[in-house]
């Protein structure tokens, strides 16, 4: 800014530059929370805070005073363009617009502004200011700083152990150890033995066919059952064949291959095999991956021998977007005239547990399983609310999804929440998203929060 600028816009650069300083400083620290702070951990650097102070001075400098600063302007070419740049995920882009327009607003060039409690914008005139300015400022960031709840540090924490621990197990000796005189051999050749001694037998398939056909092998939902039966089939060979070599070759039947030898390994360390986790699904311990085997498997022969489940648990699907794809299908062809293509998916959070459904709805489909992460639900009014303290995930009651013929877009009251199956959120996890009802704060607030539902919190 040359000295000529009126005093008036020097203090609106200052403002925009400092909240640019503060914002840079969000994005960068909300990395360390994991996937509640960032879907994926970019890395902002100083060139993208100094393109982005650079446009300020220049906006500022051709600004029409009459017309004052346009913080559409401002927000667009920081949220989209500048930072933006860098952003590959549609949810971190709406959290990164969130921030701009809460924060880049006529509301900032008031005196009482405050980015959080302790946290308001310096009016200094020198060096000295400034550092004086920031030895005020807490020792200790709170969560809420960056828009997170409190309970946030406790998944920092919980993620920093386990990361540590993980650390830890991949240095320990591979050979020669023992525990209580029992050989890792051992070990793994007894678990092996139980764990096939558990394991469901494989499908027959003439019984699959007979059963889909008095179903109706055509509809869209035992389309999806089949594809589904199919891929479970799929793992409950490889695991019953894996399992029986390891047998053998910890017997010297047969030679310990180098993917054997892994198995091994990864079997006395409680962690799911590679090879296994290739043709199933992700999941922290060996002892929660094979639990989780059993249910799915459970609830599949449920359905091909009694008939379609009043209520289904989505954590158990290999393809839950193709299974909330058949629903749409399905009501799509009950109503003459509808249209796939504008079929949207809507959704209803009852106040019911999985047992008290005793019947299937007339359209559509109960699903139950989910978690929520981020936030709490108040069940009698129906709406998000605060996470209660150490809480760090929220059972859902059962939720009623069906699809409408509409062609208007989302409630902006609504929370539009994101729906994955595991924890680690990313595009191969993704599901959909469903709107939630909230009524104390925007929907902005939750976006903030990091609030998303989970299929699985192993």
């Amino acid at each position: 800014m040359h000295l000529g600028v009126p005093r008036v816009q020097l203090v609106q650069f200052n403002t925009c530059t400092n909240t640019t300083s503060i914002s840079h400083t969000v994005v960068q620290e909300r990395r360390k929370y994991g996937a509640l702070g960032w879907n994926v951990p970019y890395e902002f650097n100083q060139a993208d805070f100094q393109a982005s102070v650079q446009f300020i001075q220049n906006h500022l400098d051709d600004m029409d005073p009459k017309k004052g600063v346009s913080w559409v302007t401002i927000c667009y070419m920081l949220g989209e363009i500048q930072y933006g740049g860098r952003v590959t995920e549609d949810f971190d882009k709406r959290l990164l617009l969130t921030f701009l327009h809460v924060w880049l607003n006529e509301r900032l060039l008031t005196s009482d502004f405050r980015f959080y409690q302790g946290y308001g914008l310096p009016m200094c005139k020198s060096q000295a200011d400034y550092i004086e300015f920031i030895n005020q400022l807490p020792a200790t960031d709170s969560p809420e700083v960056f828009g997170l709840h409190p309970n946030a540090d406790i998944t920092y924490q919980i993620n920093t152990a386990k990361s540590i621990l993980e650390t830890i197990l991949s240095m320990q000796p591979k050979e020669g150890g023992q525990r209580g005189g029992e050989t890792r051999e051992a070990v793994v050749s007894r678990l092996a033995n139980d764990m096939l001694g558990k394991l469901p037998p494989d499908y027959i398939q003439h019984e699959i066919r007979e059963a889909l056909q008095k179903m109706g092998a055509i509809l869209p939902m035992n389309i999806f059952l089949r594809q589904e039966l199919d891929r479970m089939l799929k793992v409950l060979k490889v695991v019953r064949h894996t399992l029986q070599d390891m047998h053998l070759a910890i017997e010297g039947t047969i030679i310990m291959s180098p993917s054997l030898k892994d198995m091994l390994d990864a079997m006395y360390d409680a962690r799911v095999p590679e090879r296994w986790r290739k043709v199933s699904w992700e999941s922290s311990t060996l002892g929660f991956w094979f639990t989780e085997l059993l249910e799915r498997d459970s609830q599949f022969r449920r359905w091909y021998s009694y008939g379609r489940p009043k209520a289904f648990w989505i954590t158990g699907f290999f393809n839950p977007q193709g299974f909330l794809t058949a629903m749409r299908q399905e009501v799509t062809r009950q109503h003459k005239g509808w249209s796939l293509d504008c079929v949207i998916l809507q959704n209803l959070v009852t106040r019911f547990n999985r047992e008290d459904i005793h019947d299937p709805p007339p359209e559509g489909v109960y699903i139950y399983g989910l978690f929520l992460e981020g936030a709490s639900w108040d069940r009698k009014q129906g709406r998000l609310m605060e996470s209660r303290p150490k809480v760090l995930y929220e059972p859902m009651p059962v939720v009623y999804l069906y699809a409408v013929n509409t062609t208007s877009g989302k409630d902006p009251n609504l929370y539009e929440c994101p729906m994955y199956r595991k924890p680690k959120r990313t595009d191969a996890t993704y599901i959909g998203s469903i709107d939630l009802e909230t009524t104390d704060y925007l929907p902005s607030h939750w976006t903030l929060r990091g609030v998303a539902l989970l299929c699985d919190i192993k």
